[in-house]
């Protein structure tokens, strides 16, 4: 269901498919979620351009509602220092007329940049006076949104009191307004919050909490990430058949909405669950799936890091000659990438497979390939250190 909300990856890869549709919405950073505010703007906003210019002849209020909606509109397509100048545009021009609710709205998204740019004080000082702002408008949708923003800042700097003070006040608010989008970031962030301080049982149960929400508003998306959140987090307690029921869940939403490349990151991920449970040919099973995926997307490094989980599989399984096929299959694209590091993590896992066959003539070929290599790899980072050490210009002595 696509609820125009933008969702970032780990590496803070844009989800396509997303549209762009309300001034404030739902934001998913890693594995936090903020609440939308709920409140839509008029008219489309593209996030690659300015203002149109014939904006210069209207009112400096018009300017400001256009500027905050396009600094959301550039906030979700992942510009955050573009939009946290839009934002700061709206929160002056906001001033000039006097708007406090428009103040709020632009103190509280200036937050929420800084947060997504990991300035994380200068994302409570921002939304410390949007929260003033709030209360002071009995702005309780907002509020709610504050409070998880100042949570979650907290969170990133380690204070869990603070974080789990804000998460809680966001909780109860969005309770007792009916805030359904709010109740559901407060409960995952707070299960983010303890699984930080490896309270791993509380953690988990915050995040149910959430999931259900997230199910019965029928949001695939934030469910993809909250059964991410759930799996991780039975992962870290050691419950790896639970943490795998998730993932199956997260697998399945992910070949709902058509995503090749999310599925193959969670394939990899069940695949590592598998093989700490110890079921290594559903480990292998989830490697080839990867494979696939990963070959029929043309992504090299997925391709190289599937067949490096199935030799690794096919080893602990005691075949070695399959390990070993894999492994050389991994080392052809390696070369292809010319990528040595890899390549020395593969020529070591083939001498240790050859010597398990009880082929030393072939274990040793490998060793001594690896050996050369380990060599030229040391020639670099030497080469290396030299570029990157301090230069010091001595002044002479007269």
């Amino acid at each position: 269901m696509d609820n125009g909300s933008i969702y970032l990856s780990k590496d803070n890869d844009r989800v396509e498919g997303v549209s762009v549709v309300s001034s404030e919405v739902p934001v998913i950073s890693h594995e936090t979620i903020i609440p939308r505010d709920g409140r839509p703007f008029e008219g489309e906003i593209n996030p690659d351009r300015d203002l149109p210019k014939e904006l210069n002849a209207e009112t400096p209020q018009v300017i400001a509602d256009r500027l905050l909606s396009l600094g959301c509109a550039q906030y979700q397509s992942g510009r955050c220092e573009v939009a946290l100048e839009s934002f700061k545009q709206a929160y002056r021009l906001y001033q000039e007329v006097q708007d406090e609710q428009g103040q709020g709205r632009a103190l509280s998204s200036i937050g929420l940049a800084f947060y997504s740019l990991k300035h994380y004080s200068k994302a409570i000082d921002y939304s410390q006076s949007a929260l003033v702002f709030a209360n002071q408008m009995h702005d309780q949708h907002s509020a709610v949104r504050v409070l998880s923003t100042l949570g979650n800042a907290y969170r990133h700097l380690k204070d869990q009191d603070k974080a789990i003070e804000y998460q809680l006040q966001s909780l109860a608010l969005a309770k007792e307004i009916g805030d359904c989008q709010g109740e559901m970031a407060a409960l995952n962030n707070l299960g983010l919050v303890y699984k930080a301080a490896g309270k791993y049982e509380q953690a988990i149960a915050y995040e149910e909490q959430s999931l259900a929400i997230a199910q019965s508003v029928q949001d695939q998306q934030v469910e993809e990430q909250i059964l991410k959140n759930l799996g991780n987090a039975c992962y870290a307690l050691g419950d790896y058949a639970k943490a795998i029921g998730y993932y199956r869940q997260r697998l399945d939403l992910a070949r709902q909405i058509h995503n090749r490349r999310l599925e193959a990151q969670i394939l990899r991920i069940l695949g590592n669950a598998y093989y700490a449970l110890g079921d290594y040919d559903q480990s292998i099973e989830c490697g080839q799936q990867r494979l696939a995926v990963a070959r029929e997307i043309s992504d090299r490094r997925g391709e190289e890091q599937a067949l490096d989980s199935m030799g690794i599989a096919y080893d602990a399984l005691g075949n070695y000659a399959k390990a070993i096929d894999y492994y050389e299959q991994r080392l052809l694209i390696a070369r292809m990438m010319q990528d040595l590091w890899v390549e020395e993590q593969v020529l070591s896992s083939l001498k240790v497979a050859y010597y398990a066959l009880g082929d030393y003539v072939k274990a040793a070929e490998y060793a001594s390939q690896r050996q050369n290599l380990v060599v030229e790899l040391g020639k670099r980072q030497e080469v290396r250190s030299i570029r990157e050490a301090p230069t010091h210009v001595l002044k002479q002595e007269e």
